[in-house]
């Protein structure tokens, strides 16, 4: 079964960081862009960054640039996203996909509270 796991979420306080993880399994990630996506409450999901399969260049929101990094380990078939100096508005749910998906993994959430 093809399917993106999200995981890391937490709550944590504003300033702080996390890491989010996206595992693959049942295809590999290789030669997949893969996207990171959010929704808070109320909100459209809107997209984070993306990460490219050919070369590794990342891409992101202006909302999260300089603060967020996308990176992918392939031998362990995950993508990662580094979120650093939160603010309480990155307060969402995180997904990654990939471009064509036809479904949506639980994603995880990041609370950014004091």
């Amino acid at each position: 079964q093809v399917q993106l796991v999200e995981s890391g979420g937490d709550l944590v306080q504003p300033g702080g960081s996390l890491r989010l993880s996206c595992a693959a399994s049942g295809f590999t990630l290789d030669y997949y862009a893969i996207g990171w996506f959010r929704q808070a409450p109320g909100k459209e999901r809107e997209g984070v960054g993306c990460i490219s399969g050919s070369d590794g260049s990342a891409y992101y929101a202006d909302s999260v640039k300089g603060r967020f990094t996308i990176s992918r380990d392939n031998a362990k078939n995950t993508v990662y996203l580094q979120m650093d100096s939160l603010k309480p508005e990155d307060t969402a749910i995180y997904y990654c996909n990939y471009a064509g998906a036809s479904s949506w993994g639980q994603g995880t959430q990041v609370t950014v509270s004091s």
